[in-house]
């Protein structure tokens, strides 16, 4: 394994990526490239590759996973990407992804399950899950999470929004209409649900 370079991350003084042949880093103090003797230009035997991930990024790695899950739920590739940002090498990061999850403190299905119970009555269903599917999780996971979960119409959720907004049919001009119209398809709903929702309240009123 050879050593490209060992150069400083960011702002902190104390702290050097080292950078492997192939594309493989990972993060180290100063004092521990001092101890190990790790220099750019020169080989990385493999034994102490192994060292360095037993001894210093594995555990390093599971304390970092959990105290970044002690601030808040995360999803898995939340979490991998988290680790990977602070310099954690591939290894040291499946290691401590298989720690937390042997404990269940990430559980994706979970974590989609709560995330739609507490976005379901400002969100779509198509928005829950695109949202769902940006964090990572697997379609299989969010479709049954929403099956399970949601509770509402698409329409008695447009019905309700329109409600929480005060949006008032009689005394709308068609600028207020537009802007209740945008809103509620930033939020994922389909034109022809917001369309027919907000017909029907224009014809029928509070008998809606």
């Amino acid at each position: 394994m050879y050593i490209l370079e060992i150069k400083q991350t960011g702002t902190a003084k104390n702290k050097y990526k080292v950078c492997l042949e192939g594309g493989a880093d990972f993060v180290l103090y100063k004092r521990e490239l001092s101890k190990l003797h790790i220099e750019a230009g020169q080989d990385l035997p493999e034994e102490l590759y192994e060292q360095i991930l037993k001894e210093i990024q594995i555990p390093r790695a599971k304390k970092r996973a959990m105290h970044l899950l002690e601030k808040m739920d995360r999803t898995e590739q939340q979490l991998r990407t988290k680790l990977r940002e602070a310099g954690y090498a591939s290894e040291a990061i499946e290691e401590a992804i298989f720690y937390v999850k042997s404990y269940h403190y990430i559980d994706d299905e979970r974590y989609a399950r709560t995330y739609i119970r507490i976005h379901q009555q400002s969100k779509s269903k198509q928005r829950l899950k695109m949202d769902l599917l940006k964090k990572g999780i697997d379609k299989e996971v969010i479709d049954l999470a929403l099956e399970e979960e949601f509770e509402q119409s698409e329409e008695e959720m447009i019905l309700q929004l329109l409600k929480k907004k005060h949006y008032d049919p009689s005394t709308a001009d068609q600028k207020e209409r537009n802007k209740m119209y945008r809103f509620l398809m930033q939020r994922g709903f389909r034109s022809s649900d917001i369309s027919h929702v907000i017909g029907q309240l224009e014809s029928y009123g509070e008998e809606y």
